[in-house]
């Protein structure tokens, strides 16, 4: 144990075991210096064991060749030598610092820091006559500080000038660290220690044990790492990748060549966060001027998100680019911050009215990915047209309410051959009951508060009166009836009448609730020619067609119908081609 190792007569005091490789016969120490009265780090050695060979005791003498002649705040100074009786022993100033391959979590800002700090060690050893090459960076042998301070240790194998190149056959390095050229024991040039450095960083960055890195490693020695390390920078991924490439002549040339082309940006680039995914703009005014503000952010510290606003190309808007946009603008277009509001203006004097508008925005950026689209939705302002376009649900319904609702009527009231037979005064008395019922119906609107039902069902009860009083003045005198018969006609013609009288009252009523460019002679014109054809289907149904006057009347009263329902399209589509004239050449959606 190394307690019972006894440095006092040489100046130090053991104080414990900071690591050994006793396959190499070497063991190292934290001990006080006894005069100085501080801590030093002794390595030993041990020539006597078993396991040890002359390399052994080269790599220990070189090491001593090396650190005497360095002077670098980031290289452990070498102090003094000495030999026990159990071997060569080397002092060496001591630092509080722990293994990169120890388990701690780093930054990306702390890795950005370690890669410069090395390098800037390895700038230091290849500007020196000869320069030195380390051959054994690996994460064990760089040494790291609470206070982020790097020092490279073990110079065991390091090389200066350009001495035993080919002369050994014994492989000096680390396994998954040395570049092939090495492996192969091949000439070494300032190109291998970056190789090593490389392996190293992607270590750190993917989290791989130093163990595990040759799996990271193909048949071809190409290193694959970009798989682990989605949220690496580009920048960094590609001068890893260089750093690591195969051939030496594919690396950057030394350390200074790749500390100059050290990526500015941060090793975790930003990340892009949008208020909103989509924008829509409503203009409820032509010309009006429509906005809206979408905040941009980046949660990723170490990282500044810079970028700049465009739009989608689109021929119809022409070639402008956002900044000279005809309709579109963004304050501001180009941006340097984390955390920015953006304002979003539309100017829908160019455009055409009642139309929506597809664009995308697009936001260029430093992270990745490097472009982001935000869909923009702009409807303009509708058409300055009025239309008396029904809605046609309550009309179908009042439709197929007046046919089932005669039918039944005249069902209870007679049949055909009653009318054949020449009995036309059932006929006279149902009308007369239906103008009573319509009448009856008016009052009843009324009595609701009822306005445009009142005037609807009140014009049908005229009508149908006036023409049961024609009918009356041309059959009076020339027929014979009974009460029964006036009864067998006014009771249904009554119900029928007040029923039809409620149901195109409603309908008028919704027309003009609904359709607010509709005015009150339209609504009734409406229901009252509904009610006029479906009377007209309903008498066809229940007496036959083959009556001239009542094909007559169906053929006239749906000319009416349709000349009605064309009327508002029609006129919508000719108000429409006046406007898009007067608006004159616009950008189309």
């Amino acid at each position: 144990m190394y307690n019972t190792i006894d440095f006092c007569p040489y100046g130090y005091r053991i104080e414990r075991q900071l690591g050994a490789n006793r396959s190499g016969g070497r063991v190292t120490y934290l001990a006080l210096d006894l005069d100085l009265k501080r801590q030093v780090v002794i390595k030993q050695f041990q020539f006597a064991q078993l396991s040890t060979s002359w390399s052994g005791y080269d790599n220990h003498q070189r090491e001593i060749e090396v650190l005497r002649g360095l002077n670098h705040p980031g290289i452990p100074r070498y102090l003094n030598s000495f030999q026990t009786p159990d071997g060569f022993c080397m002092v060496q100033e001591y630092k509080d610092a722990d293994p990169l391959s120890a388990v701690r979590s780093f930054s990306p800002q702390d890795l950005g820091h370690i890669a410069v700090s090395v390098l800037e060690i390895l700038v230091y050893l290849q500007n020196r006559i000869p320069p030195i090459i380390h051959r054994d960076l690996k994460p064990d042998n760089i040494l790291v500080d609470d206070n982020l301070n790097l020092y490279l240790v073990d110079f065991g194998f390091a090389r200066i000038g350009d001495g035993e190149v080919g002369v050994s056959s014994v492989v000096k390095g680390t396994l998954g660290f040395m570049p092939p050229e090495q492996l192969f024991n091949r000439e070494l040039t300032e190109a291998s220690d970056l190789y090593g450095l490389g392996m190293t960083l992607i270590c750190l960055l993917t989290a791989t044990k130093a163990d595990d890195i040759g799996q990271l490693v193909d048949i071809s020695y190409k290193v694959k790492f970009k798989h682990l390390v989605p949220k690496v920078s580009q920048h960094w991924v590609k001068w890893l990748e260089k750093m690591v490439e195969p051939r030496d002549k594919d690396r950057f040339s030394n350390a200074k060549t790749a500390l100059a082309a050290l990526p500015a940006t941060a090793i975790h680039p930003p990340e892009v966060r949008l208020s909103q995914a989509e924008i829509h703009l409503k203009a409820h005014q032509l010309g009006e001027i429509l906005s809206a503000d979408v905040v941009v952010s980046n949660p990723v510290p170490e990282a500044t998100l810079s970028g700049v606003w465009n739009i989608e190309p689109n021929s119809k808007d022409g070639s402008s680019p956002l900044v000279d946009h005809p309709w579109v603008k963004v304050t501001p277009f180009e941006f340097s911050a984390n955390k920015l509001q953006f304002h979003i203006e539309v100017d829908t004097r160019g455009l055409v009215a009642g139309a929506t508008y597809r664009r995308a925005l697009q936001l260029h950026t430093n992270a990745f990915p490097q472009v982001y689209t935000v869909p923009l939705f702009v409807e303009t302002a509708p058409l300055p047209v009025r239309t008396t376009q029904p809605v046609w649900l309550p009309l179908l319904l009042l439709l197929s309410f007046t046919v089932f609702m005669s039918r039944f009527s005249l069902g209870l009231t007679f049949s055909s051959a009653q009318i054949n037979a020449g009995n036309p005064v059932v006929g006279f008395t149902y009308a007369l009951g239906n103008a009573l019922g319509l009448q009856a119906a008016s009052w009843t609107l009324a009595a609701s508060g009822s306005t445009t039902g009142v005037w609807a069902s009140g014009i049908a009860a005229i009508g149908v009166g006036v023409g049961a009083f024609m009918a009356a003045w041309m059959i009076l005198g020339n027929v014979e009836g009974s009460w029964a018969l006036l009864l067998a006609g006014l009771i249904p013609g009554l119900i029928s009448g007040w029923g039809l009288g409620l149901a195109l009252g409603i309908a008028a009523e919704t027309l003009t609730a609904k359709v607010k460019t509709m005015g009150k002679p339209w609504a009734i014109a409406y229901v009252l020619c509904i009610v006029a054809l479906g009377f007209d289907l309903s008498l066809g149904l229940t007496v036959g067609f083959q009556h001239p006057w009542l094909l007559g009347s169906l053929v006239i009263i749906s000319l009416v119908v349709l000349s009605m329902v064309l009327h508002a399209p029609l006129s919508y589509t000719r108000q429409v081609a006046n406007f898009r004239r007067t608006e004159g050449p616009r950008i189309q959606p």
